[in-house]
């Protein structure tokens, strides 16, 4: 005799507890499509990474999961399984287009933007054209030329050395700001300054910056970068943003282990935190 009730194994599959941009839930917005989560070419390691693309106007998402051992989560009256908290934070498409332009650069000549983001692996790359103003900032790290209806482009590093000087100008103003303690005088383990902010240096400031937004292009071009602020290599290990201290304490960043549809019921809890508004400073 069966039981009058089958309990669904996978029913926690479908629900985690995230940290996410108001933008996410707004619930105002007219939306022709639900969220969907997709894997994308990671611009700095070149391996798959989880993104969602939201609801249109297309925007394009981070999505990365804390976790730690033996973590769960009680939710109304029952109990999430799954202790991960992912972080859903707005990202600029132009950083994940960057590795498709580099590659058509050693061709050396003028492409339509379709057929230089194209990946077999990755095939969901052709949404990233899809993305708000994506067309349009092409313009800050390319050559273009418009041949009838038609715009082709060509890779430009001057270009792009001016683009990322002005995402790292933005992220220090961001970082002073917030008053986020950058210096050599950081206690890694709370973040917390021993003497007093003023020790900083601009040069502290520009090495966390680049330091952030190496994390989203590939290695050649932060060393490009690196030289482009005329900042000198550091053998030793100095102050390096949140997120790579928390990686290499074993809270690793991983990746949800699956892509699909956005319809699943996912628990947002809008939260104010600094990485959140650092993050969003990359993509104004």
């Amino acid at each position: 005799m069966t039981t009058r009730r089958k309990r669904r194994t996978n029913a926690q599959a479908d629900q985690w507890v995230v940290i996410a941009a108001d933008s996410v839930l707004d619930s105002t917005a007219k939306k022709s499509s639900d969220p969907v989560f997709v894997r994308l070419r990671n611009p700095t390691t070149g391996d798959g990474s989880l993104y969602m693309f939201g609801s249109e106007p297309l925007q394009l998402y981070e999505v990365k999961a804390f976790n730690e051992d033996y973590h769960s989560w009680f939710i109304g009256q029952t109990v999430q399984q799954d202790g991960r908290l992912l972080y859903i934070t707005p990202m600029d498409p132009l950083y994940l287009v960057m590795p498709y332009l580099l590659k058509a650069a050693k061709e050396g000549k003028f492409q339509p933007v379709q057929q230089i983001v194209v990946d077999e692996d990755f095939p969901n790359c052709s949404r990233l054209l899809k993305c708000s103003h994506i067309l349009k900032s092409l313009c800050h790290v390319t050559e273009e030329k418009e041949v009838g209806s038609q715009k082709f482009h060509r890779y430009s590093q001057e270009k792009t050395m001016k683009w990322l000087n002005k995402k790292v100008d933005r992220t220090v103003k961001a970082l002073k700001s917030s008053q986020t303690c950058v210096g050599g005088g950081v206690k890694s383990s709370t973040f917390i300054r021993t003497t007093q902010q003023s020790d900083a240096q601009e040069e502290d400031y520009l090495r966390y910056a680049h330091g952030l937004i190496s994390e989203y292009i590939p290695e050649d071009l932060s060393k490009d970068l690196l030289k482009d602020l005329q900042l000198p290599e550091i053998t030793s290990p100095g102050v390096e943003p949140p997120m790579k201290i928390v990686q290499k304490r074993g809270r690793k960043m991983k990746d949800l282990p699956k892509e699909g549809s956005g319809r699943t019921n996912i628990i947002l809890h809008i939260i104010i935190v600094i990485c959140c508004f650092l993050l969003w400073c990359l993509i104004r």
